[in-house]
């Protein structure tokens, strides 16, 4: 075997050395004008561009043969402005056609390149020729098929421009290497560039480029990958009227807030939208696109359904979604209608821009729903968003212990934000109803309640000035916590000026309770307010200030009289302060007129002064100094502030 390869190694050695000599041979006897001419023909055959050289020209045969064109523009017969200018084109040269004296391009690479895409309102562009004439070339049988096996492109800049849709963009420092070999029917294309400050690393094949070109199906598989956002996508593409995709996409990211930024997307208000993946099948139309199949995950959340997105002058998203369980305190984290730290409406101006940006139509039905401290179950509910209103609604909801259903409306007038509520709480527990809707934690029991507001402002202040509408709200077998009605009234019914005493403890319980309120410009009457327990009825009139979240109310206890009993004993109260700490206190009037002792005295002063002298005497002799209320020809009450002692506080 070796003395067989040795007499196989002259002849190789010898082919070498002809071959170099050959080589050497041609070097000097080449038509370096030829064999421009040549080079520049073959790449006006492949690309359909004519080759405009303005720099100088270097030819080399050996020891590399290749030919570079400096300062170099590309430009179609129908446009002025280049398609690509260059400033270094080097082409390549196939050796064995070259020892034969034929001049044929292997590769072709670019040094800086800049490359214009321009898109008319038709859809065509300045490289459709380009496209047009590779497709021509390279179907099989085509008279003088020529085709390039790759090309590279370093330190390259695209530019593209989309008057019709008001697009711009530029792509940087661009490295990429383009191949679709001659005994084969596929494209490859992998490589990295510069986009809005990231870098982004790519790849694309396409099974048939031909095909591809022409507009006909052809297997498709793309990548991007960058810091904001990664992208891939499996499947198959055509575009003989409009593009069209179909196949399997995958999306994920860090942060979808900041993919979203990086995309030239505003994302909607400031809390949420980081982790981000999507995964579905996904079928394109020129510019709209149906997902099915659909596994999304956002925040934690995961749901399944179908999803579609069109842009058409205005984007429109769409979706109907299933999830086990939902959290949405991340988007409602930043939505404050109180000031941070203070009793105050928050007086923060309303940023009403997310609005006009999309529509959206969207379907969502999940087991557990977690909204900041409430726990909603079985939920479906709705959102949809179209020219800047946006209408939610509630089709049925598992929430405290009971059913709501509703539906709350905004739209955008300028700087003011127009809203509209309507919500219904069936047999709901009032205790977690009340605190989590109203911070009211002392009343318990089940009912039911109705609430339908309107209201206009810039800020939730302005909200509150406005609010218009209605509210009941029927509870049974319940109680309110901080006072026992029962025990005040009995004491007081025996010792009228004994003072109220110490009755901030213990409940009031309630056979049913009765509430219904009208609001006009931010005020809030009380048209019915009873609570009927089996020892005490109450019955309140007055109004509350919703922008100063004040009571100013008026109500009347009475012990529940036995069947046989000639009278009930009765005694009105007052309610007054802010919500959350109210102050609830008899009226002194009627505690002084009670008394058998005190009674007379003031039938007996007819002189105002006078009969003001006396009671203010007794108020101190009854030791809790109590506050009057209400008082006929005395002075209206003091501020909640000045309350006596021995006034209760309740929520």
């Amino acid at each position: 075997m070796a003395q067989g390869m040795k007499r196989l190694g002259v002849p190789v050695a010898a082919f070498f050395g002809v071959a170099l000599i050959g080589l050497i041979a041609t070097s000097w006897l080449l038509n370096r004008d030829a064999l421009r001419q040549a080079v520049e023909a073959q790449i006006r055959a492949v690309t359909g561009l004519d080759l405009v050289v303005k720099g100088p020209i270097d030819v080399s045969v050996f020891p590399g043969s290749y030919v570079s064109f400096h300062d170099v523009g590309l430009k179609g017969g129908a446009t002025s402005d280049p398609a690509l200018s260059v400033d270094v084109l080097t082409a390549n040269l196939r050796l064995l056609p070259l020892l034969l004296r034929r001049f044929e391009i292997s590769d072709v690479m670019m040094l800086r390149p800049h490359i214009s895409v321009v898109r008319d309102a038709n859809g065509e562009s300045n490289w459709t020729p380009f496209i047009d004439t590779i497709a021509r070339t390279m179907k099989p049988g085509a008279e003088n098929q020529v085709s390039f096996s790759e090309i590279r492109i370093q330190d390259g800049v695209l530019a593209y421009e989309d008057a019709a849709n008001r697009v711009s963009e530029k792509l940087g420092d661009i490295d990429l290497s383009l191949a679709w070999p001659s005994i084969s029917r596929s494209f490859a294309a992998t490589g990295q560039f510069d986009w809005r400050g990231e870098r982004v690393d790519g790849s694309v094949s396409v099974s048939d480029f031909v095909a591809a070109l022409s507009g006909d199906r052809s297997g498709l598989k793309a990548r991007l990958a960058s810091a904001p956002l990664k992208l891939a996508f499996d499947g198959t593409v055509a575009n003989r009227t409009s593009m069209m995709m179909e196949g399997t996409v995958t999306i994920d990211s860090p942060s979808l807030r900041n993919a979203l930024r990086w995309a030239g997307q505003p994302p909607p208000g400031t809390g949420g939208f980081g982790r981000f993946a999507l995964k579905a099948r996904a079928n394109l139309v020129g510019s709209s696109i149906a997902l099915t199949n659909v596994n999304v995950e956002l925040d934690g959340n995961v749901a399944e359904g179908v999803m579609t997105y069109a842009n058409t002058g205005r984007q429109t998203l769409q979706a109907t979604l299933a999830a086990g369980n939902l959290d949405f305190t991340p988007y409602i984290s930043t939505f404050r209608l109180l000031a941070s730290g203070a009793r105050d409406w928050n007086r923060q101006l309303f940023d009403l821009n997310a609005l006009n940006t999309t529509d959206l139509d969207m379907r969502l039905s999940a087991a557990k729903v977690t909204v900041g401290s409430s726990k909603l179950g079985r939920t479906a509910f709705g959102a949809n968003l179209r020219s800047g209103a946006l209408a939610l609604s509630v089709g049925e909801a598992q929430m405290y212990g009971g059913i709501a259903r509703g539906s709350f409306g905004i739209s955008r007038s300028d700087a003011v934000a127009d809203v509209k509520a309507q919500f219904q709480f069936i047999d709901v527990d009032l205790q977690a109803c009340a605190s989590e809707l109203f911070g009211v934690t002392k009343l318990s029991g089940r009912g039911n309640l109705n609430v339908s507001l309107v209201a206009s402002g810039a800020s939730p202040f302005g909200l509150a000035q406005s609010i218009d509408g209605t509210a009941t709200l029927t509870g049974h077998d319940g109680a309110i916590a901080g006072f026992n009605a029962e025990q005040l009234l009995k004491r007081l019914e025996r010792r009228p000026l004994s003072g109220a005493g110490n009755f901030r403890s213990g409940s009031t319980p309630y056979d049913k309770l009765t509430i219904a309120v009208k609001f006009s410009e931010g005020v809030a009457t009380a048209e019915d307010i009873r609570v009927e327990g089996p020892a005490a009825r109450l019955t309140l009139t007055g109004t509350a200030s919703v922008p100063a979240r004040e009571y100013d109310m008026k109500g009347i206890a009475s012990l529940v009289s036995a069947p046989n009993a000639a009278s009930s004993f009765e005694l009105p109260f007052v309610v007054q302060g802010p919500w959350d700490d109210p102050l609830i206190f008899p009226d002194p009037e009627s505690l002084i007129r009670r008394s058998p002792g005190a009674a007379p005295l003031l039938d007996a002063v007819k002189d105002r002064k006078t009969r003001d002298a006396v009671r203010s005497v007794l108020e101190r002799f009854t030791g809790g100094g109590l506050k009057p209320a209400a008082v006929p020809e005395a002075a209206a009450p003091a501020p909640a502030a000045s309350a006596p002692a021995g006034a209760a506080k309740a929520n």
